[in-house]
């Protein structure tokens, strides 16, 4: 009898910690947050995915015009050191640092449109594992677009500006991912103790 009440007291204070967890990282005003950013983010998805699809079609550092006599076709294409006409000059320049470019942008277009996809597909925002899913898709997005930046910057700043500068972006980025790191823990948390509270509540039932 002693070794029963014990574990249903261990239980219970278990659970006591659980809860006290989930009311610590609950967002009080969910209701008004989700009202007043679903706009905002809507914007602002929809704004960075035009502003990457256009770094896309439209590179830093330019593509290569056509000849003066307008010819566009690309003979010395097999050559691999000149461009062909309407082609990034920079993916032959620095194409190590243009495939990072394409990746970081690629995945920031897709995730704003993932963004934009949960906004309006009318799942309903109000619970717990889709606003995750939407906060996350906002991290992931937002990173993304921050290593966009960084990398073209590199591409088009001429390399002595780039390394007195590199210091200072090496420690924006580890600013950056230590933020980064504490929200995504903090969403994860939220999602976890929602999780554990489910189940224990089914139990109970």
């Amino acid at each position: 009898m002693e070794d029963e009440s014990e574990l249903k007291e261990e239980k219970k204070w278990w659970k006591i910690c659980i809860e006290n967890m989930g009311n610590w990282l609950a967002n009080k005003n969910k209701d008004e947050w989700l009202k007043d950013m679903r706009g905002n983010l809507s914007l602002a998805a929809t704004i960075i995915t035009t502003m990457t699809f256009q770094t896309a079609i439209n590179p830093p550092g330019g593509v290569r015009p056509a000849t003066e006599t307008g010819n566009v076709k690309c003979p010395e294409k097999l050559q691999g050191n000149n461009p062909c006409p309407g082609e990034a000059v920079l993916a032959v320049v620095f194409p190590d640092e243009y495939i990072r470019f394409l990746l970081w942008n690629t995945i920031c277009f897709v995730s704003s449109l993932a963004v934009c996809l949960l906004l309006v597909s009318g799942f309903p925002l109000n619970h717990r594992f889709f606003t995750w899913l939407l906060s996350i898709g906002t991290c992931i997005t937002m990173t993304s677009l921050t290593l966009t930046y960084m990398v073209g910057a590199e591409m088009v700043t001429p390399y002595p500006v780039w390394y007195t500068t590199n210091t200072m972006f090496n420690k924006v980025i580890y600013i950056w991912f230590s933020l980064l790191g504490l929200v995504t823990l903090v969403l994860c948390l939220r999602l976890f103790v929602w999780t554990v509270t489910k189940c224990i509540h089914k139990r109970k039932r």
